[in-house]
């Protein structure tokens, strides 16, 4: 997991201009008038038309199944549809400011990928067109946002105020009932679909939120250094060599490895420099 997210942060390195901006305002957008054509179609004619079905897509070539499928609404009610697509536009605008436009745009189109391939999968397998719906799929992004803010406080209902960290225990309640009540009453297929979310989850993101279940390991760790002693160190030595980010932990600078990247720690107080070897593997200054 942690080679592979480490493989996506240095493929947007390189490849800055990657990446659609503003991909959660498209997606929003079009779901908002997917829903409110529905409304007026009793016949669900539309709905069928941009559902996901392997059959049709392969026998008829109704290519435009494996994307619209991302817009169709979750439910038929206006107030949920309107707070649930605010919800999804807050939590991705705030993903894409955070990672970059590219790591987010690989983050959701991955998860795209997942259900597809899961689609096809179980269709070829057991000929069943599962009802792959973005639900889950965008539901995964609070969890990643959980992990990035998880003292940020919200409010629910845009009343009360509560932390992240506690609504993703509440999302992580949902989806553990959907797998369990999936299982119980004999449809499998279906308890499959939050666990293909939570694997897009864990590939991108999931070395962050294992460091939350492993603190006192991380404390007591042979290898653990005095970060604050190595910042004020950092700093010292800053004004008597040339370069413009040093790490934080091994002391490796710009200008002795030229073709080494490096990142600020957004979880850190202060302007903290880490190389690509200790970004995702430091204990944050508080």
């Amino acid at each position: 997991m942690r080679s592979l997210s480490r493989a996506i942060d240095r493929f947007c390195l390189k490849h800055r201009r990657f990446g659609l901006p503003r991909l959660m305002t498209y997606i929003v957008f079009v779901s908002a008038a997917v829903f409110v054509i529905s409304l007026m179609d009793e016949t669900r004619t539309l709905l069928d038309f941009l559902s996901f079905h392997p059959y049709l897509i392969i026998h008829h070539g109704q290519l435009w199944r494996l994307v619209t499928w991302v817009f169709l609404p979750v439910n038929s009610q206006l107030i949920f549809v309107a707070i649930t697509l605010y919800f999804y536009y807050f939590i991705g605008s705030t993903l894409e400011r955070e990672w970059g436009a590219g790591k987010f745009t690989i983050y959701y189109l991955f998860g795209v990928a997942l259900n597809i391939v899961y689609g096809f999968a179980v269709w070829f397998l057991l000929g069943l067109a599962v009802p792959v719906i973005p639900n889950f799929l965008n539901l995964s992004m609070f969890f990643a946002f959980a992990v990035l803010f998880p003292d940020q406080i919200v409010r629910l209902f845009f009343v009360l105020p509560i932390k992240v960290k506690w609504l993703a225990l509440v999302n992580a309640a949902y989806f553990a009932f959907a797998i369990v009540s999936g299982l119980v009453t004999g449809r499998a297929v279906l308890a499959l679909l939050p666990l293909v979310a939570l694997l897009n989850f864990f590939i991108v993101c999931g070395d962050d939120a294992l460091s939350y279940l492993r603190p006192l390991k991380v404390r007591a760790s042979p290898q653990t250094i005095n970060f604050k002693k190595a910042a004020k160190q950092a700093r010292r030595d800053q004004d008597s060599k040339h370069y413009r980010h040093k790490c934080a932990i091994c002391g490796k600078t710009d200008s002795e490895f030229p073709d080494l990247e490096f990142r600020y720690c957004s979880r850190c107080e202060g302007y903290h420099c880490y190389c690509i070897d200790h970004i995702n593997n430091h204990m944050h200054l508080k």
